[in-house]
């Protein structure tokens, strides 16, 4: 099994680990997430009373996002989602906070920007879906303006919005993968950004098997070729890679399930090297890489095609993934949405 090697800064790999068990930092840090836990009982109580403004757009609003703080995969869920929604004859429109984005008021996001400007997820969605997608850090505002251009929109997918209470909701879909809630106390003795009792319309769980229940669903995450990023004519199956040194290189919030996937497919990784999420290639990870062939993620590449050194690596190939969801969770956030 080759080595994983992860690039994340000190702090944060002692909280990593800490966080998967209850031990003497976590303890220690228990007073602070005690703190945290009023902070976030009071605020959602002055949204309940009204003390606190919640907007109601004029079409339905599905939120998705996680309690779990990083990434769980949450992009892919969104692209599943509106692939879902445009089949049935919808008109989605996608808003995010745009982690990363250079502008603190809204703009649209466009094809041709880069992911400096909007945000890396954001870029990836509004290029695979080819739909509009808005950025902004007040969610509410960024729904108006995609609005306000798009009148056509009936349904709009908020990103990584589950906290925003601010913004008002028709559903809620809380994301979870194999970590699950780690050691089970709010930040910052524990992952969570709210108590595990917080309550969603649906729970999906990326790349475990759930409990049985009517409203928890699997999505699995799932590659089988890569294009290359120098050339997107070239492409090639996973499954062909056996006599080729392959690494891979993923800048997400688990690293390793990207790994994890590459391997289901056969492929034989000889190193395998997790950055942090949101990495912004200023120093070239991949120089010094021994490798004919190094794979890397969709998030990554809307980065990595625009950086003079590393735009022009002909080992550089991307995978594209596709969530795979149980078809029950479409058809019931189809009836939630009509009922």
């Amino acid at each position: 099994m080759p080595n994983t090697t992860a690039k994340t800064p000190v702090l944060e790999n002692l909280l990593t680990q800490a966080w998967r068990s209850r031990g003497f930092i976590a303890c220690l840090l228990l007073p602070l997430a005690g703190i945290f836990f009023l902070v976030i009982f009071f605020r959602r109580l002055f949204y309940r009373l009204g003390i606190f403004a919640s907007s109601t757009m004029p079409v339905p609003v599905i939120v998705v996002g996680n309690i779990f703080i990083g990434g769980t995969g949450k992009t892919p869920l969104v692209i599943w989602l509106v692939s879902v929604l445009r089949a049935h004859g919808y008109s989605p429109g996608v808003i995010s906070r745009g982690y990363g984005a250079q502008a603190s008021a809204v703009i649209e996001v466009k094809a041709d920007m880069s992911a400096a400007q909007t945000g890396d997820e954001p870029l990836l969605i509004a290029r695979k879906c080819e739909v509009p997608v808005f950025v902004g850090r007040d969610r509410v505002a960024a729904a108006r303006g995609l609005l306000a251009v798009y009148p056509g929109v009936d349904v709009i997918i908020a990103d990584d919005g589950l906290q925003h209470y601010a913004l008002g909701r028709t559903m809620e879909i809380q994301l979870s993968d194999t970590r699950g809630h780690g050691n089970g106390w709010l930040l910052p003795a524990g992952p969570l950004r709210e108590p595990v009792s917080r309550r969603s319309d649906f729970y999906v769980i990326n790349g475990g098997v759930s409990a049985a229940s009517a409203n928890i669903y699997n999505m699995q995450l799932t590659g089988a070729h890569a294009v290359q990023m120098v050339d997107r004519q070239q492409r090639l199956d996973l499954s062909s890679l056996q006599n080729k040194r392959v690494a891979a290189v993923a800048g997400i919030g688990h690293p390793e399930r990207f790994f994890e996937m590459l391997r289901s497919q056969g492929v034989v990784l000889e190193s395998a090297l997790g950055l942090p999420d949101h990495f912004d290639f200023s120093t070239n990870p991949f120089a010094g890489i021994k490798a004919d062939i190094i794979l890397i993620t969709e998030k990554d590449a809307v980065k990595c095609n625009r950086i003079t050194g590393i735009a022009q690596d002909a080992r550089l190939w991307i995978v594209p993934v596709e969530a795979k969801i149980a078809e029950p969770l479409a058809q019931d956030i189809l009836e939630n949405l009509r009922g």
